[in-house]
């Protein structure tokens, strides 16, 4: 297959990406939040009436629906949080773009904006400034084939750039242009992900993205690179209308406290740790897999979930990191087929033929279920599933060793962030001697769950 075939065939598999998901979620969310506007609403209202009106857009670094058409995102589970804690529902306007999100501030329609919005002097003039929850970095992000690209501010001279309208990108542009001779750019009322699939399309040369963004979207679309860096690191929050300080008080004292701790430390473990280095390589690959592979064993996976309650795309997700699909595989160690399972875990499971992918995808979403059904119940989810994808990879037992680890260490064996620190001790001499099961590659659990999920964000659109 040529590069050009393979091209077009990530370039095809991107805009069915932005049709499939980008308008029916849209479309859904619209009619979930509404998008009319609200009168003018009083600071005092939300403690008359017990409801906190958020002004929000759709995206991955906000909000959106996911696969069970149920609420998600991190500005959402931070907003959820902090109004569960004031005993305060929460009624979500969606907004188009960040210039809508900044006209209801204006308008004073919302008591809330939380949209991945910088915290900038020039926002701070205009409306009050609420807590930070996030650090982020303004990036430039080109296609990465063409032209060399801009390395250095005054490279940028001919590129077109093109970046959400009332965004904070606007000012930093206009900064270096009044600095470096030949920066140009033009706005969109589009939002900073469809202008960054639009660039990894070609449509245009480059736009400016908040480093979060990026790392979340250029997953989904290999080709993007990030030129230079713009800004150092800024702080990333919400912000309230003029006057309204009394709430913003209320929000920063809860973000400022233990339970805003624990809630952005769950939010970021939750959309963005287990994110690791790019990957051009690799996230090529897997597009193109999906395009040439995964169609063939699509239903299987559906076949599985509805047999196991498994999810299919964790399961692809799953067969992808034990063998990128293919049905034939064959470990050194004797592992084998598209689950990559052993002769005496397929014996278990009454699979005949490992590399039948039929018989494997069925017994993988078995055994994956079994390993689930065996942790305790009162483990939370989503830890509960990472967990039984550990015991997948390195065994019930030396998983069962590693959870009585965490508790002599003081930690907590139903957490998947501090069994991700105690699993790698199952290689440390100082540790593994004195387990029932003794030494094994404990890091290996914390890569592989750590890719799979990766995997599974980029394979889950395919499931909707």
């Amino acid at each position: 297959m040529s590069y050009n075939n393979v091209d077009s065939m990530i370039k095809e598999f991107r805009m069915r990406f932005l049709s499939a998901l980008m308008l029916p979620v849209a479309a859904a969310l619209l009619a979930a939040c509404g998008d009319s506007p609200h009168e003018p609403v009083s600071m005092e209202s939300v403690e008359e009436d017990g409801v906190l009106r958020v002004a929000t857009r759709n995206g991955a670094t906000t909000y959106y629906l996911n696969r069970h058409e149920q609420p998600s995102g991190p500005e959402y589970d931070l907003v959820h949080e902090f109004a569960e804690a004031q005993d305060w529902d929460v009624e979500w306007t969606m907004h188009e773009s960040t210039a809508a999100v900044i006209e209801a501030l204006e308008k004073g329609t919302a008591h809330l904006a939380a949209s991945g919005l910088t915290h900038r002097p020039s926002r701070n003039e205009r409306f009050t400034q609420g807590p930070a929850h996030s650090e982020v970095t303004e990036q430039l992000v080109c296609h990465r084939e063409g032209r060399p690209l801009p390395r250095l501010p005054e490279d940028i001279a001919g590129f077109e750039i093109r970046v959400t309208a009332s965004s904070s990108y606007v000012e930093t542009l206009n900064e270096l242009a009044a600095e470096h001779e030949g920066i140009t750019f033009s706005t969109s009322d589009r939002t900073t992900e469809v202008l960054l699939s639009q660039v990894a399309e070609q449509q245009f040369d480059c736009t400016v993205a908040d480093s979060n963004i990026v790392q979340l979207t250029r997953r989904h679309w290999p080709h993007l690179e990030v030129a230079m860096n713009l800004t150092q690191g800024q702080n990333l929050g919400w912000y309230l209308p003029a006057g309204a300080d009394e709430l913003a008080g209320s929000a920063r004292e809860w973000m400022n406290s233990r339970a805003g701790d624990e809630a952005i430390t769950a939010m970021e473990n939750k959309y963005y740790s287990y994110i690791g280095e790019f990957d051009f390589v690799d996230l090529r690959a897997l597009t193109r897999r999906i395009e040439e592979r995964l169609p063939e064993f699509k239903d299987e996976f559906i076949k599985a979930e509805e047999k196991t309650g498994m999810p299919a795309e964790l399961l692809a997700a799953l067969a992808y990191q034990e063998s990128h699909w293919d049905p034939d595989a064959v470990s050194p160690t004797g592992v084998r087929g598209i689950m990559m399972l052993t002769r005496r875990t397929a014996g278990s499971l009454g699979v005949e033929n490992r590399l039948d992918p039929v018989q494997a995808i069925d017994g993988g979403a078995r055994y994956l279920a079994d390993r689930h059904a065996r942790l305790p119940e009162t483990i939370p989810e989503p830890d509960r599933t990472f967990l039984a994808l550990a015991s997948y990879n390195i065994g019930r037992g030396h998983l069962l060793d590693a959870r009585q680890l965490a508790r002599d260490l003081d930690r907590n064996p139903d957490s998947w962030e501090q069994m991700r620190q105690v699993l790698p001790l199952k290689a440390d001499k100082r540790y593994y001697p004195s387990t029932r099961y003794g030494y094994a590659r404990g890091y290996e659990p914390v890569h592989y769950v750590q890719r799979i999920r990766n995997y599974r964000d980029v394979i889950s659109k395919e499931f909707k």
